[in-house]
């Protein structure tokens, strides 16, 4: 992995996650490569040849799927540090930023994002499917799948309402009582600034808990998924999951750019009317 953290995920202490964040997506963008070389090569024609395309697909999958596991090493690295930037991050644009639930993606988002790409290739194959043909990707997801599936994604809801309630709880205690004492002593008397920290580091704290907790869940619903999914699927599915995080984040990136490109014209031409 051509990143600032090594393979185990542990970042290098001089450098930060911003840094990591972009060689990490430049990898992702490989691997987008990688998969989408991976279903334009011929359909297996028989049973032999689709467990060969299988065993073929495993490696690839399993490099993915490491690659989503060493973000999440280095992100929790990174959290133990401080875990306030991974709430409020610099390195996603306002856009993905709007999107967020405790500290990134939500888990069950996964399951809309398969149920998407099924509609769209069943939709796309759906002559062949009602010849009885097998269509190679999303499409031909069965029933039993589907069962599975489900399971997963309603013990993925559970879980993700109990991250929910633990933040909500953590966020909370920042007006328990010992914070309105605090305040009204820094008011009355000033200074409190080792008081406030000490307070302040137990919220940091429990936040760094509801983060690893959420993280923990988003890699272990991603794994669940792909387990489920036969390995041609599972490029399917992990395709559309790259293709969707990148697309977005670069026009995030480009709205943000823009915005700030007319900010400083605004400021530029406020200036320059001052000074005639």
């Amino acid at each position: 992995m051509s990143s600032p953290a090594p393979l185990n995920g542990r970042p290098n202490p001089s450098d930060n996650f911003a840094n990591f964040f972009e060689s990490w997506l430049a990898d992702q963008n490989r691997d987008l490569q990688s998969l989408l070389s991976a279903v334009s090569s011929p359909p297996p024609r028989n049973r032999d040849e689709a467990a060969a395309h299988d065993e073929h697909l495993r490696p690839l999958l399993s490099t993915v799927l490491n690659r989503y596991e060493d973000y999440y090493h280095a992100k929790q690295a990174f959290a133990r540090r401080d875990v306030l930037p991974m709430f409020t991050p610099t390195w996603t644009s306002s856009t993905e930023n709007l999107l967020l639930w405790a500290g990134g993606w939500r888990p069950t988002m996964i399951f809309q994002l398969l149920y998407s790409k099924c509609g769209i290739q069943v939709e796309s194959h759906l002559d062949d499917l009602i010849g009885g043909a097998i269509t190679w990707n999303l499409a031909d997801v069965d029933a039993e799948q589907l069962h599975r599936i489900d399971k997963l994604h309603q013990v993925t809801l559970k879980r993700e309402k109990e991250i929910s309630e633990e933040e909500a709880a953590a966020q909370e205690k920042a007006a328990d009582e010992q914070m309105v004492k605090l305040s009204h002593v820094i008011t009355e008397m000033g200074g409190g600034e080792e008081m406030m920290e000490e307070e302040m580091k137990a919220k940091r704290e429990a936040m760094v808990d509801v983060l690893k907790k959420a993280d923990f869940l988003r890699i272990e619903t991603l794994k669940g998924l792909v387990e489920i999914l036969r390995p041609i699927q599972a490029v399917h599915f992990l395709i559309a999951a790259a293709e969707l995080h990148l697309r977005v984040h670069e026009f995030g990136t480009r709205k943000d750019k823009d915005k700030d490109k007319g900010a400083d014209a605004e400021e530029a031409t406020v200036t320059a009317t001052g000074a005639a």
